[in-house]
């Protein structure tokens, strides 16, 4: 299997399945001397481990990173960081019914058709749970970036939606509640709602905006390795992500471009920022944001129509503890993917 690793300069490599021994990964390129702050590293983990709330999966993972190499006296040493998350709360058995079917919109099928081979698992290696290393790794690379600002919020689950602008939102709010929606009024009807789909064996999807602050002009490269070209692949990795735009994004097909263009200051800043702080697929020094789409988990706690190994059509209910909506565990993933990006382009930069 290929496509396991990300990142140019700053790269990680991830390992492990939903149900094996433990999750990991190898950061390769994180440059020496770096002094480690652990606490943050573990909050990041908190953020997106399972059971945090009665709106997640309730599998109970205390997530706790053990790091192998690559550290030494709380400073990074230059050499690869390795590092473990063991899994510790399998339950395997909750999958055996599935051991022979195929779940719709899961990677099931595609998985045996190309390998001949799967484990079947909580989904082994598609397991959202792999995404456990890539915050390892990006709560590593914030710590890397000296002053750039990485902060990342709920913006809508299902009809339910946060339509201001992230200028307009208070950042403080976004972990005050379990959805991470910085709106506490909206936050509680998001809440209400994935608790009345969990109730119905069902899920939802929803959006996650994250905006990248204090970035100096010059990050990206024009041609294939545009920056935001780039934060596109970072979250279209995600698992569930169906969808990303920056800046004014589709909206701005509905503009023309004397009201969509950025004009000038004298200091090269622009009045608006339609254009999400990149252009020409490089970093203008204005706020980049983008949205990123969650389309709804696929495991529904309730009868569905599958396909079997032998080609039949059979009536099968989910099990297992999924999330019946993924977006507010998401929110650090995205955080970290961002981060990653972000790392190799301050590398390349210097």
């Amino acid at each position: 299997m290929a496509g396991n690793t990300f990142g140019k300069l700053f790269s990680l490599m991830t390992f492990g399945e939903s149900h094996g021994e433990a999750l990991g990964g190898i950061i390769d390129g994180c440059p020496a001397g770096i002094t480690l702050d652990f606490e943050a590293i573990k909050l990041e983990m908190q953020r997106r481990k399972p059971g945090q709330s009665s709106i997640v999966t309730q599998r109970k993972e205390e997530d706790d990173v053990q790091f192998l190499s690559g550290i030494f006296e709380g400073k990074t040493t230059g050499t690869p960081i390795g590092f473990i998350i063991p899994n510790t709360n399998q339950k395997s058995h909750d999958y055996s019914d599935i051991k022979e079917t195929y779940r719709p919109s899961h990677a099931d099928y595609v998985y045996d058709q190309k390998y001949g081979f799967r484990d079947y698992r909580g989904g082994g290696r598609s397991s959202a749970r792999e995404t456990a290393s890539r915050v390892v790794a990006g709560a590593i690379a914030k710590q890397v970036l000296p002053d750039i600002k990485i902060t990342a919020y709920v913006s809508s689950v299902g009809e339910i939606a946060l339509n201001k602008l992230y200028s307009e939102v208070d950042f403080s709010k976004i972990e005050s509640n379990a959805v991470r929606c910085p709106d506490t009024d909206l936050a509680l009807q998001m809440e209400s709602y994935i608790k009345e789909i969990k109730k119905q064996g069902d899920t939802v999807g929803g959006t996650i905006t994250c905006v990248i602050q204090n970035v100096p002009v010059g990050f990206g490269e024009p041609v294939f390795d545009k920056l935001h070209a780039e934060l596109g692949k970072a979250m279209l990795s995600i698992n569930a992500v169906k969808g990303f735009e920056i800046g004014s994004g589709f909206e701005g097909t509905k503009m023309k471009g004397s009201e969509h263009n950025d004009l000038f200051n004298e200091d090269g800043s622009t009045k608006t920022n339609l254009s999400g702080g990149i252009q020409g697929g490089i970093s203008n020094g204005m706020d980049i944001y983008f949205k990123v789409a969650f389309k709804p988990v696929a495991t529904l706690i309730q009868k569905q129509d599958v396909l079997t190994k032998d080609g039949k059509i059979i009536n099968l209910q989910g099990k297992g503890r999924h999330d019946p909506c993924v977006v507010p565990r998401a929110v650090p993933i995205v955080e970290a993917m961002a981060a990653l990006v972000m790392v190799d382009y301050y590398l390349l930069n210097k």
